[in-house]
């Protein structure tokens, strides 16, 4: 299975997590286009502070997103198009759902965004729809290459990409969204809660000393697991957990060899992954491999299916992935 359709399907229930790329769209907006405007150079303008006392935007607002192209927003947008789970679902957390004119194919949560108009694929949106949609800016996450937003943007589609790596990046990106939409109280709201749940798991995990922590495998898509430089290391990480695959670097093909060397002592997996060919789930198919009844994982039953969004969505809810996250590994630690 290659990495597309493996990301494809988390992105989607999402069978979870993560990356890979492609497109989007709108251009000539007739409707309003003073909401968000893209500078022929991407020089890097003052940006307007907004009033900590009152957590009101001050207009015009000038930013960056992560591909370093800087926007200006004259004003809130007011049709907003959101082709990334994550994004919609923090878009929708901080209170945008009358702006929110489309959402990816795979968009699901929270319910309402089921109803909004579809917008095609994580990685291949489609680019006529999005048009049509007449929306002053476009969100896209980690799922989009940087290639295919420059393609989106050559059709003068506002897109404003993100590429959260742990969870102060996703924390950052939704105040980000407070500010641009001048819903910065409400996003201040869904941090402090999200801030909250981190905080509860790192301090219960923090007395645990190095020969405590438990060896750690996660794998999201049939032959794929995760290493240092993305979030959901950093979810084990601060669960008290010791990610097996820290010794690579992002998401990487697994050896079932070398897995079988380190021994986890949990294994962790996106329990909605339905394998494309054997129509086998992806817990079955970790614990059928050749070898990994001798894992200690495998021999103590803690192969452990976690709820694919959670796991794989760097929204408002990656801090209750990390609970879930951290519950699997140290169940005593969470009753």
């Amino acid at each position: 299975m290659n990495l597309k359709s493996s990301v494809k399907r988390w992105s989607t229930g999402i069978a979870a997590l993560l990356l890979a790329l492609s497109l989007a769209a709108c251009g000539n907006n007739t409707k309003d286009n003073s909401a968000a405007t893209q500078p022929e150079t991407s020089k890097q303008e003052t940006t307007q502070p907004a009033a900590a006392e009152s957590l009101k935007t001050a207009y015009p607002l000038t930013l960056q997103d992560a591909t370093g192209q800087s926007f200006t927003f004259k004003e809130a947008p007011k049709h907003i198009v959101s082709v990334s789970p994550a994004e919609t679902e923090a878009l929708f957390a901080i209170g945008l759902n009358d702006e929110i004119v489309g959402v990816s194919d795979y968009d699901d949560y929270p319910e309402t965004a089921k109803s909004k108009p579809k917008m095609g694929g994580i990685m291949k949106p489609n680019e006529e729809a999005i048009i049509a949609a007449q929306p002053d800016v476009v969100f896209t996450g980690i799922s989009m290459s940087e290639e295919a937003v420059k393609k989106l943007r050559e059709l003068s589609i506002p897109i404003f990409k993100t590429d959260p790596k742990n969870v102060d990046d996703v924390i950052k990106n939704i105040e980000t969204y407070g500010q641009i939409t001048d819903h910065q109280a409400e996003a201040k709201k869904v941090v402090d809660q999200m801030k909250a749940e981190e905080s509860a798991v790192v301090e219960a995990v923090k007395s645990l000393s190095d020969d405590q922590k438990k060896k750690v495998y996660i794998e999201f898509s049939p032959g794929w697991t995760v290493g240092k430089g993305e979030f959901m290391d950093e979810l084990i990480s601060l669960a008290g957990g010791i990610n097996v695959a820290s010794d690579t670097q992002g998401w990487s093909e697994i050896s079932e060899e070398k897995i079988i060397k380190d021994n986890p002592d949990v294994i962790l997996y996106a329990k909605s992954v339905i394998d494309d060919k054997t129509k086998k789930g992806l817990g079955d198919i970790i614990k059928g491999r050749s070898g990994w009844d001798q894992i200690t994982a495998v021999k103590n039953g803690a192969v452990i299916g976690l709820d694919d969004n959670l796991l794989s969505r760097p929204g408002p809810r990656v801090t209750q992935g990390l609970q879930e996250v951290a519950k699997a590994i140290y169940p005593d630690l969470f009753k």
